[in-house]
């Protein structure tokens, strides 16, 4: 049973955004400070990635916990739902499904996928976080243009 109105819940799911979420902006704020440089939800590639580095072929994505539904058992945030079964299950169930095929076919025109949860920007020291993506995005570079 839900501890709100039907029509409550509603006005609630109406505010859930899809881009520039607060976790989108953590990751993209770490990124733009690391000194790296992106476009943002580029239509012409599967799933619109959060984030595009385009000459590097590299694309990021900032996946909600609850809405993909994150596998790590020690996330809080990625519990199911305990009402509305029968529409909740395959809405879930088809996000998870369409993230998949978005991945498989970004690494099909070689294209390589990080994907960063919820739960991951939520931390109180992001060194963990800015190691993977340095890991994923490889040295910076520099340009010419600028001197050091």
């Amino acid at each position: 049973m839900d501890r709100i109105t039907s029509s409550q819940r509603s006005a609630n799911m109406r505010e859930i955004k899809s881009k520039s979420t607060k976790p989108e902006m953590v990751v993209r704020q770490l990124v733009h400070h690391m000194g790296y440089r992106y476009r943002l939800h580029r239509k012409d590639l599967p799933g619109k990635p959060d984030l595009v580095f385009g000459p590097r072929r590299k694309v990021i994505f900032v996946h909600g916990c609850f809405w993909h539904q994150h596998p790590d058992p020690t996330c809080k945030s990625s519990h199911a739902p305990r009402s509305r079964l029968d529409y909740w299950q395959p809405k879930l169930l088809r996000n998870q499904q369409r993230d998949k095929a978005n991945i498989e076919a970004l690494r099909a025109a070689n294209w390589k996928v990080l994907v960063i949860w919820e739960c991951e920007t939520k931390l109180k020291c992001p060194d963990k976080l800015v190691a993977v993506i340095t890991d994923f995005l490889g040295r910076r570079e520099t340009s010419s243009a600028y001197p050091e």
